[in-house]
């Protein structure tokens, strides 16, 4: 009997793209992947607190404490009084919004690169099986916010993203 080898050319696929996702992105900005993931993250949402990002990254407080100062001594981020004193918000500066579109056009030109293999139909056939894929492996907000840390939410916009429409319907389950 022969075993399907689809789980490990997944396994294998994934890591491929992971590593390719990650050395594109600290050749585009010379940071490593959670100031990468950090300056992605941040751009969208300012204001972000230094406890949301740490879960966001999958970080401890005291690790994302010392990657925003990094960021803020390399200019790219500044820090702002949050709705009480004890919070800090974190937002990009015009670098640092330049740096991101740097960031997020390496990773997707490396997923043009990965997908440049493959049909329209396919294509279009892949994107119904990530879909259900990431919607099954959506665990929670937390989890979702994590899942797209490095997306380009500029396209994947909430109303389309089947991990944020999870992440709201299992939030409403739980209320």
């Amino acid at each position: 009997m022969t075993r399907d080898i689809t789980p490990n050319l997944l396994g294998a696929f994934a890591l491929s793209l992971t590593d390719e996702i990650l050395a594109a992105g600290r050749k585009a900005s010379g940071l490593s992947p959670s100031a990468c993931a950090a300056v992605v993250t941040l751009g969208p949402y300012p204001g972000t607190t230094i406890k949301l990002l740490a879960r966001t990254l999958g970080l401890t407080h005291s690790v994302a404490v010392r990657l925003v100062e990094d960021l803020v001594s390399g200019g790219l981020v500044q820090r702002k009084s949050g709705k009480d004193r004890r919070e800090v918000a974190l937002r990009l500066t015009a670098k640092g919004r330049a740096l991101r579109a740097r960031i997020v056009t390496a990773r997707d030109q490396v997923l043009r690169d990965a997908l440049a293999s493959i049909d329209a139909s396919s294509m279009q056939l892949l994107g119904k099986i990530l879909a259900t894929m990431l919607t099954h492996l959506t665990r929670n907000r937390a989890h979702a916010d994590h899942i797209c840390r490095l997306c380009d939410e500029d396209i994947c916009v909430s109303e389309i993203c089947p991990v944020e429409r999870e992440a709201v319907r299992l939030t409403k389950e739980a209320s």
